[in-house]
Order: structure tokens, then C-alpha cells, then sequence
């Protein structure tokens, strides 16, 4: 048994505690902190079992280091903002505590997804005999180790590799995210990206699609092209795939909302003055959005997340693989007060916190997902509610 300290406490961080408080077994003892104390202790009143809060400055190192000094935890599980991932980090090298988080950091002047920064503490993670884990949500998270999942089980080599994200809920408002709506918009905003024979080519954003038809009565969707950071780990650690491209569904509505919020500069993230002061306008439309914590009980339908992957199976033969995962929104809403994209990216951030804390998954250094043995995780992503299939095609 061990303790775990979660910073962060939107709805992914919501999810996350209901799930290590789940598990006695595994983690003994919780603490969970954000800037906002009063978040924390609104989300230990729904626990199964007391936790400790507390209120902390994830830009702060010196606060982060103090606070994992006097709780000393044998993990910090980092779901605050990806702008924070380094401070953090920095935190954790300081006081010798092993790191997760859910999504690669972002400088918050510039919409770039790169593992570059976070790579760079290889050496001085190794030193210090402590583990960093990135990406440990869903995509990124899952969609790497069910690509580890197929090349180990599945195929002698892959050629192509398309992930494909659906959600086919709907929470019934005019416009609003389902996790915060600045890295939201920043992301969809950005210029799409694929990886193509060694090269990656760029493309507008959201100019490029195709229609899936998702499994288990979902239907067909509109998927739109984006770049999404696991794909540059992906290609690097399984140099053979020739070809590696994330794919995302959107309503008709949130796209024409979205475009007319971008026409009129408000999805803009440089400071402009108004009346005196420096505003990002970004951050502006962000508080008026809909809290995406305020969309569970609103939300209803399913997600599907997966990956497509062709190449020579194991006996020799051409073929197609689908690995997916189907999440109900109003389930995930019953058991842990938020939805899917919540839930999705919760659950695969306790259980790999669970590798880690058990030394299931343990080594010295900075890594991404598929870089460990996928098995382990897969058995307890089904056991903690995201149970998942897979087909040939």
C-alpha cells in the first residue's frame, strides 16, 4: 500500500480519486490538492473513505516541493493543466518522488504539442532513481498500450495506425467543452499534423476527414483530422509504422459555433488591451463557457476510442485490427459524479499509478506508455471499468 498525492481537481481529478479511494488495497492513503482547496474537499465528501486536501500553487515549486515534503507520498499523479507539467516535474526531482500525468506539457504562449521539454529530464530522472510516466489518460494513455498490445500479440509488423476518437454524447448546450476549455479550443484550433513514410506532413485545421462507422450501434461519423501527442512517441518507439494519424468526431453545431468564435478573434491566445488591461481572450471565453464538471448530469450517449491497424499479422496474412473501448456517459456520471471524457481519462490514470505504486511498471527515467509490458495494464483497465474489445477487420 501506498500514498499518492493528486494535483488537480476538475473532473478528471474527480474521477481519479474515486478511483484510488476504491482501492485500499493499492493506495492507503490520499491527499488531493489544487489551487482551490474548497474543489478538494467537495470531491472527499463523495469518497467512500476520508482523504486528506489541501490547497497548493502547481507554478510554484517551492510550495509543490513543501507540500510533497510534509505529505511524502510515494507518487505525485499530476491531472492539473499540461502548462504545469514541468513545475511539477522540477517538484518531484527536488524531493524524489516518482511522477504521472495524463497529457505532454504545452507553454502556455504557444498551442504546441511536443514531448521535447519532458524528455529532457531523462538524465536527471534516472539519477535520482525515480520514474516519470507521461501520458497516462486515454489518448494519450490506452491508444499507446493498445498499439504495445497489438505489436505483441497481434503482428510481426504494422504499417498503418489511425486513432479514432468518438464521442457521440450530448449534453444539450448551445456550445461547451467536455474538459477545460482553453486546452480544448487550443487543441482543436491548432494546425493538424500526421506522420507519413518518415515525415510529417501539416494540413489546416480541420480540413481534412473521413466517416467511421463505429461499432455497437453508434453509426457512422464525421472524423476530423488533428495532431495529438502520442503519435510522435508512437512513431518513435515503433519506428516500422509508415503511416500514424489521430482522428476526432464533432457536432455540426460545435464546429459552426467554433468557427464563428475564431472569426470574430476569441479563441485568440495572445494578451490585447482592453481598457488598461492585458486579457487573453481565450481565457476570457473560457469563463463564460459551461464548467465542463457542470455537463454529467446533463450528458447523455456513449464514447468509443480505439485503434485501427493494419500489417502482417502474426500467421503472415495482410490484415485489419480494431482494439476499442465503449464508455456510457450517464455510467460514468452514477459512479464517479462526472462523464466519460472524465471518466476515460481518470481510470487509466489511477491504474497507472497502481503499475508504478506495486512496481509492476518501474524504472528509473522518463517514459511513455508503450514503452512497458501491456498486459498488466489492460487486465486492470477492465477490472476499474474500462473494459475492451477487439476484431479483426
Amino acid at each position: 500500500m501506498s500514498k499518492v498525492l493528486i494535483i488537480g481537481a476538475g473532473g478528471v481529478g474527480r474521477v481519479v480519486a474515486h478511483k484510488c479511494a476504491q482501492a485500499p488495497e493499492i493506495f492507503s492513503d490520499i491527499l488531493l490538492a489544487s489551487r482551490t482547496k474548497s474543489k478538494c474537499d467537495a470531491i472527499a465528501r463523495e469518497l467512500p473513505r476520508p482523504i486528506h486536501t489541501a490547497g497548493v500553487d502547481a507554478d510554484n515549486v517551492p510550495e509543490l516541493v513543501a507540500l510533497i515534503k510534509d505529505f511524502q507520498p510515494k507518487l505525485v499523479l499530476n491531472v492539473a493543466l499540461p502548462y504545469q507539467d514541468l513545475h511539477i516535474m522540477d517538484a518531484c526531482l527536488e524531493t524524489g518522488v516518482d511522477y504521472l500525468d495524463t497529457a505532454n506539457y504545452e507553454p502556455p504562449d504557444v498551442a504546441k504539442f511536443e514531448y521535447k521539454w519532458q524528455w529532457a529530464y531523462q538524465e536527471r530522472f534516472e539519477k535520482a532513481g525515480i520514474m516519470a510516466l507521461l501520458g497516462s489518460g486515454f489518448d494519450p494513455g490506452v491508444t499507446n498500450v493498445f498499439t504495445a498490445h497489438a505489436r505483441k500479440h497481434h503482428f510481426r509488423r504494422m504499417d498503418t495506425l489511425d486513432i479514432i476518437d468518438c464521442n457521440a454524447g450530448d449534453h444539450g448546450q448551445h456550445f461547451a467543452t467536455n474538459f477545460n476549455p482553453e486546452i480544448n479550443i487550443r487543441e482543436v484550433t491548432a494546425r493538424g499534423r500526421y506522420y507519413e513514410h518518415g515525415e510529417w506532413v501539416e494540413t489546416d485545421p480541420l480540413s481534412f476527414s473521413w466517416t467511421y462507422d463505429f461499432p455497437e450501434g453508434i453509426g457512422k461519423k464525421k472524423c476530423l483530422l488533428m495532431y495529438h501527442e502520442e503519435l510522435e512517441s508512437l512513431v518513435r518507439h515503433f519506428p516500422e509504422i509508415k503511416r500514424a494519424r489521430f482522428w476526432m468526431t464533432f457536432s455540426e453545431n460545435y464546429l459552426k459555433h467554433l468557427q464563428v468564435l475564431e472569426n470574430v478573434g476569441m479563441t485568440r491566445i495572445d494578451p490585447v488591451d482592453y481598457r488598461g488591461q492585458q486579457i487573453v481572450p481565450l481565457q476570457f471565453l473560457k469563463a463564460v463557457l459551461p464548467d465542463p464538471g457542470s455537463l454529467g448530469p446533463l450528458t447523455k450517449g456513449r464514447t468509443c476510442i480505439g485503434c485501427v491497424i493494419r500489417g502482417e499479422a502474426g500467421d503472415g496474412q495482410e490484415k485489419g485490427y480494431y482494439i476499442y473501448q465503449i464508455c456510457d456517459h450517464e455510467e460514468a456520471y452514477r459512479e464517479t459524479n462526472s462523464q466519460a471524457i472524465s471518466y476515460t481519462t481518470g481510470v487509466p490514470a489511477m491504474v497507472g499509478a497502481a503499475m508504478m505504486v506495486q512496481g509492476i511498471w518501474r524504472k528509473p527515467g522518463v517514459w511513455n506508455m508503450e514503452q512497458f509490458d501491456p498486459d498488466p495494464f489492460l487486465a486492470e483497465l477492465g477490472k476499474r471499468g474500462l473494459p475492451w474489445v477487439e476484431t479483426w477487420l
